[in-house]
């Protein structure tokens, strides 16, 4: 259950023992007790709606994402390079984990061209830059600097590291591919 709905359970409760506890006083002070119980009450159902509103922050967001839970291409589809040619946020209702990288994509149909086929939509070297990873360092890259070299997807940190990919693309390709073996593991720059 979200800690904010706890909170807020938790204040309506002690306003209404707050009452039960102090119910043999006399009026004025029993108006008093009201107001303070109507008061721990009116904030746990504010607590409480803010806790179920849609854009209140949730639990496994919050959490640090460990490398097996870590979201591809910040959110955009890898497909939509494909289909459309440009990239595309994708959304939450569409998701998929492949090889420990939670990737989201705009429609469900990307997302079932993706689960038939990863190794042909999956950004190489799980999406870190592929010029740094060619130069022996992982970092993370822009979604939005990409190529489509022989069939597959590439992005970049910089426009630099993209195009100096281009200048020889198979070259920067094999050698970030000997250095991923290596750096798979490692935390991006």
């Amino acid at each position: 259950m979200n800690e904010a709905v706890v909170v807020a359970v938790a204040l309506v409760v002690a306003g209404g023992f707050y009452i039960r506890l102090r119910w043999s006083r006399s009026p004025q002070a029993y108006r008093a007790m009201v107001a303070i119980a109507a008061g721990y009450f009116a904030a746990g159902l504010f607590v409480g709606a803010w806790a179920l509103h849609p854009a209140a922050p949730k639990h496994a967001e919050a959490v640090a994402q460990t490398a097996s839970e870590r979201l591809g291409l910040k959110g955009y589809d890898p497909v939509a390079y494909f289909t459309l040619s440009t990239p595309t946020p994708g959304v939450a209702d569409y998701e998929y984990v492949y090889d420990g990288v939670r990737y989201r994509f705009a429609n469900a149909r990307h997302r079932d061209l993706f689960k038939a086929n990863p190794e042909k939509y999956a950004p190489q070297f799980g999406g870190s830059c592929a010029m740094n990873m060619s130069n022996g360092v992982r970092r993370e890259s822009d979604p939005s600097i990409w190529v489509i070299s022989n069939g597959n997807l590439y992005v970049f940190a910089g426009t630099g590291g993209a195009d100096r990919f281009r200048q020889d693309p198979q070259v920067a390709a094999t050698k970030a591919a000997i250095n991923w073996k290596n750096l798979k593991n490692t935390p991006s720059q």
